[in-house]
């Protein structure tokens, strides 16, 4: 088999989307699969539709046409605003994008406009985490001028939360969505169909609250991909965490030195790195690189230390284990590894099915 490469296990992706609907459903809130994780891989976003799933989000238009093309029957959701560069696109391929600027929905309402197509909006608010979103006080205004354009349609408002500045969704801050949509609802006369609470870091709260307010809508990414509460990594109950696996190929056994030794400078990415004495070990180098993984968000599947990577090569401490050349290595992956594994050319992708799983013993959740 071809390495680098990763292993991705259709059924329990399908599994933990059935499992995260049916939660989520429980208390009236439904769920929008984020593919930008997987590249917007259609294999992946089949077995998803399959499980239940309805609506894709992904960051990229270039993602959702693939899906598009593929002809997979679901609403897509661009998650990141739209680029004013790409508004063609975003209205031809997206059925709805998330905005927070009056010049880019402009755009995309005239664009609509002149193909004679209605494109649906989210209004996102901005809630403590400082990535995108309006500032509860200049929502009104722009919800004025959103409802007076054509070829553009308000379908709702959302948050985005624990991403970029690491605020947490809490009652506090899902209450405060609540009651925007709520005072826009009132003033307007109309009714959102969308009020996105967040994405998969809403777990804990969903859990603990006793009043989901007028949330009723989340995008979940890495709770299907990975199994994971994203606040903590910890694994959500009945969920696979191991649907993706990550073999690389051993092409040097070596034993050496713990230290670089003679005069260190900055490394390839501009660090002056430290490493403490071991004495000698056995260190092998792996074909897997910085351009295919994030080093610091894998895990190997055997007793052994990632050690760092450069562009290319993936360095580990694997003594005492009795590897060989051409070994092939098995590791659990988190989120930036499984992103950035899945975006690499270099790195193969090899779809599982439920026979693959048979035959290779697969574990249960």
């Amino acid at each position: 088999m071809p390495a680098p490469r990763i292993e991705i296990e259709l059924d329990k992706l399908a599994h933990n989307a059935r499992k995260l609907t049916a939660l989520y459903g429980s208390k009236g809130i439904c769920v929008t699969a984020v593919t930008k994780g997987v590249c917007g891989s259609p294999r992946i976003a089949s077995a998803l539709l399959n499980s239940g799933i309805r609506s894709f989000g992904d960051s990229r238009v270039a993602n959702i046409q693939k899906m598009r093309e593929a002809g997979l029957g679901a609403q897509f959701i661009l998650i990141r605003s739209p680029m004013p560069s790409e508004v063609e696109r975003v209205v031809e391929f997206a059925d709805v994008s998330l905005n927070t600027e009056m010049s880019v929905i402009r755009l995309l309402a005239r664009h609509a406009s002149q193909h004679d197509k209605i494109h649906k909006i989210i209004l996102m608010i901005e809630l403590g985490d400082l990535r995108e979103g309006i500032l509860p006080s200049n929502v009104e205004p722009m919800v004025a001028e959103v409802m007076g354009l054509q070829g553009i349609k308000l379908i709702g408002l959302g948050t985005n939360l624990a991403c970029f500045g690491g605020a947490r969704p809490t009652e506090a801050n899902m209450q405060e969505l609540s009651a925007i949509a709520e005072n826009l609802q009132q003033r307007y006369g109309i009714t959102f169909e969308i009020v996105s609470g967040g994405n998969s870091a809403n777990y804990q709260w969903f859990v603990s609250t006793p009043d989901i307010g007028l949330i009723n809508h989340l995008r979940i990414g890495e709770a299907i991909l990975l199994g994971c509460d994203t606040l903590t990594r910890e694994r959500i109950p009945d969920l696979y965490t191991d649907a993706f696996t990550l073999v690389a190929e051993v092409i040097e056994l070596k034993k050496k030195p713990s230290r670089p030794y003679g005069e260190i400078a900055q490394d390839a990415f501009g660090r002056v790195p430290v490493f403490k004495d071991k004495g000698n070990m056995e260190r092998a180098i792996l074909a897997l690189g910085r351009q295919d993984i994030d080093g610091s968000a894998i895990k190997p599947r055997i007793k052994a230390d990632v050690l760092g990577a450069s562009s290319d090569h993936l360095i580990l401490d694997v003594s005492g284990l009795g590897l060989e050349v051409g070994a092939k290595v098995q590791f659990d992956v988190g989120y930036s590894a499984l992103l950035r594994a899945m975006t690499s050319p270099y790195v193969e992708k090899m779809y599982l099915s439920r026979s693959h799983l048979m035959a290779r013993g697969s574990s249960s959740c």
